[in-house]
């Protein structure tokens, strides 16, 4: 019997067909060619935010230079060291006072990094996450000593 398919590429002519026996074989599926996605994609964001004004390192370390030396250590009394995380992926450590308060530390940020000083954020802390509303509160009573501080856009 002839298929269909054939029948009509034939036109009522005649149809040249090889055929082999494969019924004693069992089925291999062929496998098929990997083509990766050719589309086109969509950046939705981004995993960083963007914050305006960076400036150069030279800049950047001249910057947090000045705002070391803003802060007044009174070696007399006791001293911590508080790491802050900034949202743009950096880093700032700074010697304080007990008797600093968390507002010292907004100061210190927008000092180090000028660009932070039009934008809104809040500093927190790692573990448990606490928003520090109260930036009248000194490093001590805040729990703050030796404490790493985040600092989250708003």
């Amino acid at each position: 019997e002839v298929p269909a398919e054939l029948r009509r590429l034939a036109r009522g002519g005649q149809v040249n067909l090889d055929m082999e026996d494969h019924r004693d074989e069992d089925y291999v599926k062929p496998k098929s060619v990997f083509r990766a996605f050719t589309g086109e994609g969509q950046k939705l964001g981004s995993t960083a935010p963007q914050v305006m004004g960076t400036s150069s390192p030279a800049q950047q370390a001249e910057n947090e230079a000045k705002a070391s030396s803003a802060i007044v250590i009174d070696e007399s009394e006791p001293v911590t060291n508080i790491q802050i995380r900034l949202a743009d992926g950096g880093r700032l450590v700074q010697k304080f006072n007990h008797s600093h308060r968390i507002r010292d530390i907004r100061l210190f940020i927008v000092d180090a990094r000028p660009a932070m000083a039009a934008t809104s954020f809040v500093l927190m802390t790692t573990f448990p996450n606490k928003e520090l509303t109260d930036e009248n509160q000194t490093l001590k009573e805040a729990n703050l000593l030796n404490a790493v501080i985040v600092q989250r856009l708003t």
